[in-house]
């Protein structure tokens, strides 16, 4: 069975230049996963750009082609997770067609609840960015990071901001300027309602999208605090949070 349909997220890339050429693409990954793993290394605050560029084998200009700021570098990380969450939904989902509303809604928050334990960065950024640090430089601002250096915000190093020298960036497109999710959640709630209505068979209405908003909500503070209580998620929180979405969402998708 073909995975069902995903939306995309309305929100434009957190990217200066959009990557077109492969072995850009293929660089772009590699900062993200970069990223990704300092994350949980060193925790947002001591999260750098030029870290993030010797993670990941790249001139700091290759870092500063894509992101004007360790910000807006989350929060590209923050889409492709969303991104992926969606592909494991809807390939649990189309692997299990006969699941009902409550199989369904399981395969919703077990895929969150994996990754949240298995996926590097994740579990301090999931779908949105931190909030911003005492004096934190702007979406549109070089990083400002404790013990960064002036060259490291300006791109320098014999870099640039925009290209590292090697031409690889010709024939790339423009990128959107924006550094944050904006509203996650709701970007959240519109992958998974879209993914729970094809797969259930019904309308993705205006009920359903405000339950599902609502129950993506409670189910992030909920998860939060399992993890607060247990670093690999409590789990009687977690089945606490399971009774409560089977309750609500159960009967808008039966």
């Amino acid at each position: 069975m073909d995975p069902v349909p995903q939306t995309r997220p309305q929100t434009a890339p957190a990217l200066r230049r959009a990557p077109v050429q492969q072995r850009s693409a293929e660089r772009l990954a590699r900062i993200l996963d970069a990223c990704a793993v300092l994350l949980d290394e060193t925790g947002y605050e001591r999260l750098s750009t030029r870290a993030v560029a010797v993670r990941a084998g790249v001139p700091i200009g290759s870092v500063y082609r894509f992101f004007g700021n360790k910000r807006a570098m989350v929060a590209a990380l923050a889409l492709r997770n969303l991104d992926r969450y969606a592909e494991r939904v809807s390939e649990r989902l189309a692997a299990t067609p006969l699941l009902d509303a409550h199989g369904a809604i399981d395969g919703v928050l077990d895929e969150f609840i994996a990754m949240k334990r298995t996926v590097p960065g994740f579990a301090l950024v999931d779908f949105g960015v931190p909030a911003a640090l005492p004096g934190e430089a702007s979406d549109s601002s070089p990083d400002s990071t404790p013990g960064s250096t002036s060259d490291e915000a300006s791109g320098a190093e014999g870099d640039t901001a925009i290209g590292d020298g090697d031409g690889e960036d010709e024939g790339d497109g423009e990128g959107g300027s924006r550094g944050e999710v904006e509203d996650p959640n709701r970007l959240v709630a519109e992958r998974i309602c879209a993914l729970l209505a094809t797969h259930l068979g019904r309308p993705a209405d205006e009920e359903l999208r405000r339950k599902v908003l609502v129950g993506v909500e409670t189910a992030d503070a909920l998860v939060r605090l399992a993890f607060r209580a247990d670093p690999a998620g409590d789990p009687a929180l977690v089945d606490e949070t399971r009774l409560l979405l089977h309750a609500y969402l159960g009967p808008s998708l039966s």
